[in-house]
């Protein structure tokens, strides 16, 4: 099969040829349709992700495809012949090749209204995204802090807050970003680089009780959000877009009436049964088509895989970017 191999983090990539796995106990082997680019697969590339695997590997954290050949279990079984919706697995290969073997409980049965790219992009932001008001509610958190906000998951924040009635505070990088937000109905939306942004910060949160602090950056931006926050406040880091770990935000803090939790969304899936993941991958699909619709901007073959990080680095919050496993697309957009 084709396939894009990483030799090593921060490394080249290459287009390869590759043997097809076989899934074992507990596995699927799926025909892959489609695979995004995000924010955390740079990571994983640079080496920065939550979790490492061994050289060389074929790079993609989520995807989508069709199962076609299933392991011992009633779960593999059970999904063998459906259109799913996929992550990795941390002992297996990755999305971006023409095939995967995956845990099966990693993967999603798709809705037949859904189309693979919608489903392709179902996971790390669409699920994400729904987890953290999950939290929200449950944590009696009256508001919530969206840092990095102008991306995709930021602007399924802001939809999911217009829809539960629970505010959102914005945060961006750049006063274009603040203009897109406020376009698409974003309240409170602050520019973290305007020189009265930590007072805003803390006024607005303390008015609006925003006490839930959504964190893709980590690092010192990390403890400045923390700094910022009102009494009872959790912050949760979910990824390391900075660069940095949760040192900086760690060092020194004895405000025992604060946290920082980091939040990875297979540990908090793995709470749950399997009844209840799929009822709650069931209430993802139902709302793909606003709160968590995803703007697809480019489609590429899997011999473009530069071209398209290229594309997707040069304008990260103008939609998304996929990876096409049909060896015979060009690239497209819209």
């Amino acid at each position: 099969m084709q396939a894009v191999l990483l030799q090593a983090s921060g490394g080249p990539l290459t287009v390869g040829q590759i043997p097809v796995p076989e899934p074992g106990p507990g596995q699927l082997l799926l025909r892959m349709a489609a695979a995004p680019i995000n924010p955390s697969d740079l990571g994983f590339l640079k080496g920065s992700y939550g979790f490492r695997k061994p050289f060389p590997i074929v790079p993609g954290l989520e995807g989508s495809g069709t199962v076609i050949a299933a392991g011992s279990g009633l779960l593999p079984r059970f999904y063998l012949g459906k259109r799913v919706a996929c992550g990795t697995a941390e002992a297996s290969g990755g999305t971006w090749a023409e095939y995967m073997v995956t845990s099966a409980t990693t993967c999603f049965p798709l809705a037949k209204k859904l189309s693979v790219e919608q489903g392709a992009t179902l996971i790390f932001h669409s699920m994400t995204a729904l987890a953290f008001f999950d939290i929200a509610r449950r944590g009696g958190h009256r508001a919530i802090v969206s840092n990095a906000a102008a991306g995709a998951l930021g602007r399924m924040i802001l939809r999911l807050g217009q829809a539960c009635q629970i505010p959102v505070i914005h945060l961006v990088r750049r006063q274009e970003q603040v203009e897109l937000l406020r376009s698409l109905g974003g309240e409170h939306v602050l520019n973290s680089h305007d020189p009265d942004f930590v007072d805003r910060l803390r006024t607005l949160s303390r008015q609006l009780q925003a006490t839930l602090i959504l964190d893709p950056v980590a690092g010192r931006q990390t403890r400045q959000l923390l700094d910022a926050a009102p009494v009872g406040s959790t912050v949760l880091v979910y990824g390391r877009m900075s660069g940095e770990g949760l040192e900086p935000a760690l060092q020194g803090l004895d405000d025992g009436d604060k946290r920082v939790d980091s939040f990875f969304l297979p540990d908090w899936l793995a709470k749950k049964n399997i009844l209840q993941v799929l009822l709650f991958a069931r209430r993802v699909q139902r709302l793909a088509a606003h709160e968590l619709q995803t703007t697809i901007r480019m489609r590429f073959p899997l011999s473009a895989v530069r071209q398209a990080i290229e594309a997707y680095t040069a304008n990260l919050t103008a939609g998304k970017v996929l990876l096409m496993a049909d060896t015979a697309l060009g690239p497209t957009s819209g």
